[in-house]
């Protein structure tokens, strides 16, 4: 059967103002509101309801893993963050400060989260004195603040949720390891769970995390061709270690320090989804962490017997561990295709008195718009087949648009006429000014050192001087 009209009207065109479509989309389906605090959103039953299956997914991830959840205060004294100077003068433009409580003037202010590391060191020097109490492998599940100067919904929050992994362990080896491994734990997040294909590489020294000796990211490619990290790990090495002054006693029983990682992702995830799958008509969301993965419409919902027929489909989908909505409200159908377009359900059921008497429904694809007539007999394997076709397509999609946006460029030049393309990689001599003049002169900051190297010559892309490692750069969100 042929595709469906656009349903969804009233939203900014994609192509025409892709911000502008990301706030329609963002607002229409439901996702967040505004609170009085500006920079701080309210994440809707619709939004956390995404999130949850996020987290959800990830979380048996690092259960399977090995790793533990834990939970830290949101309070950290001045005193405490400042023993790690690299990580202080890092997140001191973002710190939010509380300095009275009770109505009194504390005596020490205290700043409300943006990362953990200072109160994990402090919780480890107090538990860990042997080489038995090693590794600890923890995660938190929080919100954290940061007082962002520019936000905008789930990319750029003075709140948001995120998870984050601390772990601590004997030997360098075994917390590098760490930091790799969950690297690739966030990209089977993205690509199985959230059809985000990644690249996966190293943060050149000027854009990793502070303190960490080292940062690794996932690259994801938005649908406008802006580029979205969508989740990093850290490797600390013992630096952290040494400045609280954590020791243990190895096997030989002698003193030594410990290495550690922090790793995290947030609710900038689901902007990700948004960018990365959205369309005219709205949201389209994979299945693996769509709320709804079929929504069942009745068709002439009034004649005898319709609601009824609905009822047992949804029943019989749901028992088949599939995530199915009705909507039985007095709206048109048309207006409910809209609904579900909008928030965008991976599949919909079209379900009437000609449908039941023929002993079939219609199964409308989100991503295709493509419509099928379904017999009602098998129906759960025919829903399954169709999420995972869903699945996939957007999967391929996503992976199309990474690689016809990614170009290759051997002079500043050719970066400067293809950055509006998307990632542009080039080779770099290594040095930070080469990196700062490409952001100059074309806007463009670098993202990763990625792990699958190519070679496009042997000369750096801004100086000409010899180089032989590829640097990708990219404009951001």
């Amino acid at each position: 059967m042929s595709q469906n009209p656009k349903l969804v009207e009233q939203i900014t065109p994609r192509d025409a103002d892709f911000g502008q479509w990301y706030t329609d989309v963002v607002k229409k389906a439901a996702l967040i509101d505004y609170s009085s605090v500006k920079g701080c959103v309210i994440l809707r039953p619709y939004a956390y309801a995404i999130w949850e299956n996020i987290q959800k997914a990830l979380d048996g991830m690092f259960k399977r893993t090995g790793h533990q959840n834990v939970y830290m205060p949101l309070l950290i004294p001045e005193s405490l963050l400042q023993r790690e100077k690299d990580l202080v003068a890092g997140f001191e433009p973002e710190v939010a400060w509380v300095t009275h409580g009770g109505g009194e003037k504390l005596s020490e202010r205290l700043c409300i989260r943006p990362t953990s590391e200072t109160l994990f060191c402090e919780h480890y020097k107090n538990i860990i004195h042997s080489w038995r109490d090693l590794p600890k492998l923890y995660n938190q599940w929080c919100s954290v603040v940061r007082w962002e100067k520019t936000t905008r919904p789930f990319l750029r929050h003075r709140e948001f949720l995120w998870q984050e992994g601390h772990t601590i362990h004997a030997t360098a080896d075994e917390a590098m390891r760490e930091t790799l491994d969950m690297l690739d734990v966030y990209a089977e997040l993205c690509g199985e769970w959230l059809a985000m294909p990644v690249i996966k590489g190293r943060k050149t020294e000027s854009e990793k995390f502070p303190g960490a000796h080292a940062t690794y990211a996932i690259e994801c490619m938005m649908h406008d061709g802006r580029g979205l990290q969508a989740g990093t790990t850290h490797y600390f090495a013992d630096t952290f270690a040494k400045a609280f002054d954590i020791q243990y006693a190895d096997k030989n029983n002698i003193m030594v320090s410990p290495f550690q990682t922090s790793w995290g992702v947030s609710t900038r995830l689901l902007g990700g989804i948004i960018m990365v799958h959205g369309d005219d008509s709205g949201l389209i969301l994979p299945p693996k962490i769509a709320p709804a993965q079929i929504g069942i419409v009745p068709v002439a919902a009034h004649k005898p017997g319709v609601l009824e027929t609905a009822a047992k489909l949804k029943e019989r989908l749901t028992d088949a561990g599939i995530r199915a909505d009705m909507d039985a409200s007095d709206q048109s159908p048309g207006w409910k295709f809209a609904e579900y377009e909008m928030k965008g359900v991976p599949l919909r059921l079209e379900i009437g008195p000609k449908d039941i008497e023929k002993g079939c429904c219609v199964l409308a694809r989100r991503d295709t718009g493509e419509k099928s007539e379904t017999p009602l007999d098998g129906l759960e394997d025919a829903v399954s087949r169709a999420l995972d076709a869903i699945q996939g397509n957007l999967l391929s999609r996503a992976e199309q648009n990474l690689k016809t946006r990614t170009a290759a460029a051997s002079s500043i030049e050719e970066m400067e006429a293809r950055r509006d393309a998307g990632f542009v990689k080039g080779m770099w001599c290594g040095s930070a000014q080469c990196e700062e003049t490409v952001r100059e002169r074309t806007g463009m900051k670098s993202r990763c050192i990625p792990f699958e190297q190519d070679r496009i010559g042997d000369k750096c892309v801004c100086c000409g001087k010899p180089a032989d490692q590829l640097l990708i750069f990219g404009l951001q969100y």
